[in-house]
């Protein structure tokens, strides 16, 4: 199956840096709010998942989570997490390195469609 969501080795890096501290994480990708449609990660304690969030996928252990109505508009592309240096506007663990995470999209294949991995929709956690 096609996975929704990837990740690149340097966002993996900062994860690992991140779960050292932090233990278990997730990602939410915004709706606008805060830092545009940047993606944010939290530890899991600190971030609660709606009955109108979508679970895209994992990535390096971690859940990715969007909200539906984003996923209509983004539910025709494979994402891929990544991180630059910089600092972002949001609440992001991240944001004390120095670095921000930032999604890269590619609309998929005709072919890559038929074989997507399913979504799930969130509950409270």
């Amino acid at each position: 199956m096609v996975q929704r969501v990837l990740v690149t080795d340097e966002a993996k890096a900062i994860i690992d840096r991140l779960r050292a501290e932090h233990g278990e994480l997730l990602f939410h990708q915004s709706g606008g709010c805060c830092d545009g449609s940047s993606p944010m990660c939290f530890p899991v304690s600190d971030f609660r998942i709606g009955s109108h969030d979508v679970l895209l996928g994992t990535v390096h252990g971690c859940r990715f989570w969007m909200s539906d109505f984003q996923f209509e508009y983004w539910k025709h592309t494979q994402l891929t997490l990544d991180v630059v240096p910089g600092r972002g506007a949001s609440f992001s663990a991240e944001i004390p390195l120095g670095v921000r995470f930032l999604i890269r999209s590619r609309l998929f294949t005709e072919e890559e469609l038929e074989d997507l991995t399913p979504v799930a929709s969130g509950v409270t956690n």
